[in-house]
């Protein structure tokens, strides 16, 4: 068993590790990058792989298949690319439909995806683990001045997830697993707002001129923050078909977010005239988001000494995300919406290892990925999502019996994607139309180390 002392020191580690920056830019925004050693088979077969502590992520049975006591760290690095090419964002009707000004941006911004996971034995059936990792997260950040400016500058969601599990062996073939989850969101949105246009829908042009004030032309911002701490489960299932063949059966619960947090106004000195009816002054804010459940069917067949391959089918649950509604707790500021309808979505995997020697082993793997957005419509500056294909390479060196090296690498090409998406608002003037096309790839760097003890 694990010493007090060493548990405490795993568990520090782990909230330290949790606390590097996690926000990236995913399918949707759920992340899969949990484990250097699938990072380099595009995560296939995770449900029946069961390599090593990681496995509390991908199906919590697989502990059974671990030695009496291990911890995992994880780093990944994400470079993804999202530029934008403008192909007619106009302003609102009611303003003549004129050219949205500014210069096109890239929203895509790196980040540190970490992980951590630790495995100890109870007794000769069961085994105790626990998960600390980021199963969601998004970060686009465009420029305040940039074309899309009104529908999103910066978009920064972080999840951290602490989901201690339990595995049973039921027999020498089947185990099952499950554990509990809570989970931290933290929320950064902002935008900037045209109150030029909002004074064209109060007072009128030739006022506004009066004022010096112009659609476009004077520009306040708005940034929304909150956080939460919701919780969930999972489930799963692993079968032995033979000493080579396993499959694995792994369930996610969906987790309800209530977020409660604050928005801050900034208003010019010449837009004075939108605070007179008590709106755009800093206030409280809450918001609900259903982030969605997932279930996987892995498989993992070893052909001989050297060659296994690996594959899954996983399933997402998006059609849980309908809106994004922002209350206030200002009854003259309204409500902030976005409609989403976002779909559910599948995802498919395939995977080889080939062990060169006793030590190093190398990784392949292909998989394809759906976006959750249903259409150009439904696309939004922050989250500019298309179905991505994933080519991934990565190896395993053994360094002794207590110490194993991962790296993997997976380069995302993303489908060239359209997005026409018009802004919601109770001010008909507002209603501007960000249309164009987003030319993106991601690029994903894992390194991890596992520790036998």
């Amino acid at each position: 068993m694990m010493t007090p002392n060493k548990c405490s020191i795993a568990i520090s580690l782990a909230l330290l590790i949790s606390a590097v920056s996690t926000s990236t830019w995913a399918s949707g925004f759920a992340l899969i990058e949990f484990s250097g050693s699938g990072m380099g088979n595009a995560f296939a077969g995770g449900a029946a792989a069961a390599e090593d502590a990681s496995t509390i992520q991908f199906n919590p049975a697989g502990m059974s298949m671990l030695p009496n006591r291990q911890i995992v760290g994880v780093l990944h690095y994400i470079h993804p690319v999202a530029d934008f090419t403008n192909t007619g964002s106009t302003a609102a009707t009611s303003l003549g439909s004129g050219p949205l000004n500014g210069p096109d941006n890239d929203g895509g911004h790196d980040a540190y995806v970490p992980n951590f996971y630790y495995v100890q034995s109870i007794n000769d059936q069961m085994k105790f683990g626990l998960a600390v990792n980021t199963p969601f997260g998004l970060a686009t950040r465009y420029d305040d001045n940039w074309r899309g400016r009104y529908h999103g500058v910066e978009s920064d969601v972080v999840t951290i997830n602490i989901n201690p599990s339990i595995s049973y062996k039921v027999n020498d073939d089947f185990s099952v697993g499950a554990g509990i989850s809570a989970q931290y969101i933290d929320v950064i949105l902002s935008s900037a707002i045209d109150f030029g246009a909002i004074c064209y829908a109060a007072l009128g042009p030739v006022a506004c001129t009066t004022l010096g004030v112009a659609p476009q032309q004077t520009d306040g911002f708005a940034k929304l923050t909150g956080d939460d701490i919701s919780y969930g489960w999972n489930f799963g299932a692993l079968y032995k078909l033979s000493a080579d063949t396993r499959v694995g059966l792994a369930y996610r619960s969906q987790i309800k977010q209530d977020v409660v947090g604050n928005a801050d106004f900034t208003v010019p000195g010449t837009a004075s005239f939108a605070t007179a009816g008590g709106a755009f002054i800093d206030t409280g804010l809450t918001a609900s988001v259903k982030l969605p459940a997932s279930l996987s069917v892995s498989a993992y067949h070893k052909y001989d000494s050297k060659l296994a391959v690996m594959g899954d089918i996983s399933w997402t649950g998006w059609s849980s995300f309908e809106e994004l509604r922002i209350k206030y707790n200002n009854t003259a500021q309204p409500d902030s919406v976005t409609t989403e309808n976002w779909n559910n979505t599948m995802r498919y995997a395939l995977g080889v290892n080939y062990q060169m020697d006793d030590k190093l082993m190398l990784r392949g793997g292909l998989a394809y990925d759906q976006a959750p957005v249903p259409n150009a419509e439904r696309r939004t500056v922050r989250v500019p999502d298309s179905d991505r294909t994933w080519l991934s390479v990565g190896a395993q060196y053994i360094l002794d019996s207590n110490f194993t090296i991962d790296v993997g690498y997976s380069h995302l090409f993303v489908n060239t994607t359209d997005i026409n998406n018009k802004f919601e608002s109770s001010i008909p003037t507002l209603a501007a139309t960000f249309q164009g096309n987003y030319d993106a790839s991601v690029d994903l760097l894992s390194g991890q180390v596992t520790w036998n003890f």
